[in-house]
């Protein structure tokens, strides 16, 4: 009976297991949190409600979850990475009786018992003391301490939540949050994202525009059977006059949920990053670039993908970074071609090129470094010619990151010097299309690896991966002494006015610094393991 209560008892704290601390006193502070939230209530029209719901807790097998990471909008707004919390702002205060409020956060409770397992959490008062929250309640209270109506509001802002959040007892307070706030907004239950998106095109239409919002709605029902057969908005499409479509958006059903309005709005502040934000990402950078150095150094054949993966990991972790902006791709020879490789299981490596591509977590802010080596020490001819290409690539790529700049001109001076190159090297023909380069150059870095920001004219203070590569698989349509050559070189660039601003110099590019690197003693050449068999 005792084990049967051992176990009981374990089964409903396992699941908890993945929680992370919910505050970093060295990371932003809480007026930096609330100033963002000053910005997004500048962007939205009056009387509307924005609402924002934290991750899910997740699970990775049985009764063991992954380490909770925060929605990123969420955890940009408040600084809170505690799961089963939800944020509700309004475009300006609002009287409830007997308080006032622009803004509330709702939280999960102290609980002694689950705090002995995972962790501290903050509750009510840490919400107020650590996050500057004047107003904050239990996540039991949401929808009733205040009571919320969609009768106050013109709108009601939220990401689409269609999608079924995994059932268990770590989200049940989340899963109730969601499930009321959808009755009080009437949330469309049988609507898809992109038929709301559709109606809300729609009902922002006017006379002079609608010609051109009919042609988008009918490219967005060209690639989604349910807009396609909506009857509404296969009329509107094929209306002939603005007269007529102006008849239909006056008969569309009323509701006030708008599911991308929200998006609009975190993606305009978040792409252009303040100067906490970019110390931040310095410091990811810089942690991230030591860990290329250090593995130039300790890098020989023989070593597995996933010992050299570990020295990058244990180097971040060794600075106190708390997690991988995303999983760690350490590619060897043939490896190296496959974008997104993350098993990193060869267990001998004697390829001669070694992709990798990491990048640490700081203070929830992520590097993107990416260096090729040779396992060797030294590049042969034919894997320095691909080198040079690319690094010639990336060079006039960087030199690009300027405000003014459009962003699609980075990606499209690096593709023609690669594809100039490799028709010089015979591996292509001149003007012939290939695979060699699949990817795009470049993307927003910030709280997520790909982060949210535009895609029209850089502006000071975006900063950006520039990263071009060349990948020939083994069988490639070339001479085979080219196969299995994969290089991509990868920085995390600071747009100024001025000169752009390399926060992952510190990992050296070139050939001969690569190669200079290499022959540096390690500090892990005298560690060694006993075996185990």
């Amino acid at each position: 009976m005792k084990r049967l209560l051992i176990i009981l008892l374990l089964s409903t704290v396992l699941p908890f297991a993945g929680m992370a601390q919910s505050y970093f006193e060295d990371g932003l502070s809480a007026q930096w949190h609330k100033s963002r939230r000053a910005e997004l209530r500048k962007l939205m029209p009056p009387n509307t409600m924005a609402i924002f719901f934290n991750n899910p807790v997740k699970n990775r097998t049985n009764d063991v979850d992954f380490v909770y990471h925060p929605d990123t909008d969420f955890f940009y707004l408040t600084g809170f990475r505690e799961p089963n919390a939800t944020l509700v702002i309004f475009s300006e205060p609002r009287d409830f009786g007997d308080f006032r409020a622009d803004e509330i956060i709702y939280v999960q409770n102290r609980d002694p018992r689950a705090e002995m397992w995972n962790g501290k959490r903050l509750g009510v008062e840490g919400a107020k003391e650590l996050l500057g929250f004047e107003h904050a309640f239990l996540n039991t209270d949401f929808g009733q301490k205040p009571e919320l109506k969609a009768d106050d509001f013109d709108e009601l802002f939220s990401f689409n939540l269609t999608n079924g959040i995994e059932e268990s007892s770590s989200n049940r307070p989340l899963m109730k949050m969601i499930e009321d706030y959808k009755a009080l907004s009437q949330y469309p239950a049988e609507m898809s994202e992109a038929s709301m998106q559709a109606y809300e095109l729609i009902k922002s239409t006017d006379l002079e525009n609608s010609a051109n919002v009919a042609q988008i709605l009918g490219r967005i029902a060209s690639r989604n059977p349910e807009v396609r057969n909506d009857q509404l908005i296969s009329s509107f499409v094929e209306a002939t006059s603005p007269e007529e479509r102006l008849r239909l958006k006056e008969s569309m059903p009323q509701q006030k949920v708008n599911i991308s309005a929200l998006a609009e709005a975190m993606t305009a502040l978040r792409e252009v990053k303040t100067p906490e934000e970019i110390e931040l990402l310095a410091k990811a950078a810089k942690i991230s670039a030591v860990g290329q150095i250090e593995v130039m150094k300790a890098a020989q054949i023989g070593m597995s993908e996933r010992e050299i993966q570990g020295v990058h990991e244990f180097i971040y972790k060794r600075y106190g970074a708390e997690e991988l902006g995303y999983p760690s791709i350490v590619g060897a020879g043939n490896n190296g071609c496959i974008l997104h490789y993350i098993e990193n299981d060869m267990q001998h490596v004697s390829e001669r090129l070694l992709l990798m591509d990491l990048g640490a977590e700081w203070r929830g802010y992520t590097a993107d470094v990416t260096r090729t080596i040779p396992i060797s020490g030294e590049f042969n001819e034919e894997e320095k010619a691909i080198y040079e290409l690319v690094f010639k690539s990336q060079e006039a790529g960087i030199a690009l990151c300027k405000a003014g700049v459009q962003f699609a001109e980075i990606g499209a001076v690096t593709r023609q010097i690669i594809n100039e190159g490799l028709a010089e090297l015979g591996i292509i023909k001149p003007g012939q299309r290939h695979m060699y380069f699949p990817h795009g150059t470049s993307h927003h870095l910030g709280l997520d690896v790909h982060d949210r920001g535009g895609y029209g004219a850089l502006k000071p203070g975006m900063v950006l991966t520039v990263e071009p590569g060349i990948y020939i698989p083994e069988g490639s349509d070339c001479d085979p002494k080219w196969w299995g050559i994969a290089v991509r070189i990868e920085d995390d660039i600071v747009v100024t006015d001025a000169e752009p601003i390399n926060l992952s110099a510190d990992a050296p590019r070139s050939v001969e610094a690569i190669e200079a690197m290499m022959k540096i003693p390690s500090v892990l050449e005298n560690w060694v393991l006993p075996e185990i068999q």
